[in-house]
């Protein structure tokens, strides 16, 4: 399933202080949050992200304009969880999602990670999240550090 970068894509550390990151964020949250009821949203607001230590956040770029983002925590030395991950929907179909997982699988190996974990909703508007984590062996597993069992939220893992 590796295919190669989009023409035109960029994916670059973020210091969470652009504007057009804040609206994706502020988009990516109002999805989660259609999308779920409110004790099983998951998903960080931009101040949150801010102040997690050991994780660092990239944005994708299409054309020089703002399509995606992901997050990286590292859970422990050996284990990290993605965060944020989040394609706009006039960037959909373009590869921007395959090209952020495979940017944070690549991250997360050169780190030593011997497991990378993910939580994401169970409802349909998350079908193609899940679709797209499983396309790169992803297994669902059970709950990880702070999450617990919710029949609206899977989580899966990877052995690297």
């Amino acid at each position: 399933m590796r295919q190669p970068k989009p023409d035109g894509l960029t994916i670059k550390v973020d210091d969470l202080s652009g504007s057009e990151i804040e609206d994706l964020l502020r988009r990516h949250l109002q999805f989660c949050r259609t999308q779920s009821p409110p004790g099983s949203v998951h998903a960080l607001d931009i101040d949150a992200l801010r102040k997690r230590s050991g994780l660092v956040f990239w944005s994708a770029w299409l054309d020089n304009k703002a399509a995606g983002c992901i997050a990286l925590q590292e859970l422990d030395p050996r284990h990290g969880e993605i965060k944020s991950m989040h394609t706009l929907t006039s960037a959909r179909g373009a590869g921007v999602g395959r090209a952020l997982v495979l940017h944070l699988l690549a991250e997360a190996k050169t780190r030593s990670y011997i497991r990378l974990s993910l939580e994401t909703g169970t409802m349909a508007g998350f079908e193609p999240a899940r679709r797209l984590y499983e396309g790169y062996g992803f297994k669902p597993c059970p709950p990880f550090g702070n999450y617990f069992e919710d029949p609206n939220s899977v989580c899966m893992t990877k052995v690297l």
